[in-house]
């Protein structure tokens, strides 16, 4: 059977672990890494892999996995569906997903090709959960309690502010879906403080939590990828009151994102011309092998 090609766009802490995970995967291979500096300066570890500065420069590319900063997700992804190639990503701001998801779709319509939107764990694998939840009792309330742990999303918006040479945004959870965020700023030489803080607070991001910023030293010395998350749904299932739904996870951030962003590309060779979110995709489609032998293992 032919492997499934993809590419990895984006080589950080995502793309480092997509890496991994496509070599893990049996019916996938790697068609090659696209960096911004192409294949110079390239880290050992990518020695055998085919590295360039554009997708174009690489052959048969079924699908892309976008391991890049979230605000950029759009643009990249624009210009790979036009090219006929399925795309993936961990966009993760939750309030602008569904206008992502339509002005992708139309791209992905027009050329042919799959987006599979906001996969990471949070929104993504999560998101699956939380809609699984809420169909056993569909009248109810369900809180997400992320953490405590990094969040990397959050941090990659903390380090594009002007004036940050690196930052660490670990998120600490109250109960009930509140949130605090502590943020860690390393700062340029001659960087004002007050300014950076003031950015940071009235970043999407941030502008809904309770937010801490602190400027350190080092960044470096607190870094830890790991995570987590609680769900939790109380609500009524029929008419039967009192029912309690729980599902946890202690896990590392990046290498789980890059695991679901592998299954999601593996999900969108299955899938017609448009765009989706990971609810909308039926979840035996994340699963490499034969359908029957799935559904007789799992079932």
């Amino acid at each position: 059977m032919k492997k499934i090609r993809a590419a990895v766009v984006g080589y950080g802490n995502i793309g480092r672990y997509a890496i991994e995970a496509l070599a893990a995967a049996p019916d996938m291979e790697i068609a090659g890494i696209v960096r911004r500096r192409g294949a110079e300066d390239c880290p050992k570890e990518l020695e055998g892999y085919k590295v360039v500065k554009d997708i174009r420069e690489l052959d048969d590319v079924d699908v892309a996995i976008l391991a890049t900063p979230t605000r950029s997700v759009e643009a990249y992804a624009k210009d790979i569906l036009a090219l006929g190639i399925n795309t993936v990503d961990s966009f993760d701001i939750h309030t602008q997903i569904v206008d992502l998801r339509r002005s992708l779709d139309a791209a992905a319509k027009a050329g042919k090709a799959v987006s599979i939107i906001s996969a990471g764990w949070d929104p993504g694998s999560d998101s699956v959960v939380r809609t699984l939840m809420e169909s056993l009792a569909p009248k109810g309330v369900s809180y997400t309690n992320f953490g405590p742990g990094r969040s990397m999303g959050h941090s990659v918006a903390v380090r594009a502010i002007k004036g940050v040479r690196d930052a660490l945004s670990v998120t600490i959870p109250l109960g009930t879906g509140i949130h605090r965020r502590m943020v860690y700023v390393e700062l340029e030489e001659g960087a004002d403080f007050a300014a950076v803080k003031q950015a940071i607070l009235t970043d999407p991001y941030f502008v809904n939590d309770e937010t801490h910023v602190q400027q350190v030293a080092c960044v470096d010395d607190l870094n830890d990828v790991g995570h987590g998350v609680n769900l939790v749904r109380k609500g009524v299932s029929g008419q039967t009151h009192n029912q309690l739904f729980e599902f946890n996870m202690k896990i590392n951030n990046p290498a789980l994102t890059a695991q679901v962003l592998v299954n999601v590309a593996r999900a969108s060779m299955r899938q017609q011309p448009g765009c989706y979110t990971m609810i909308e995709i039926p979840v035996i489609d994340y699963l490499p092998g034969d359908r029957e032998q799935i559904i007789g293992h799992l079932v």
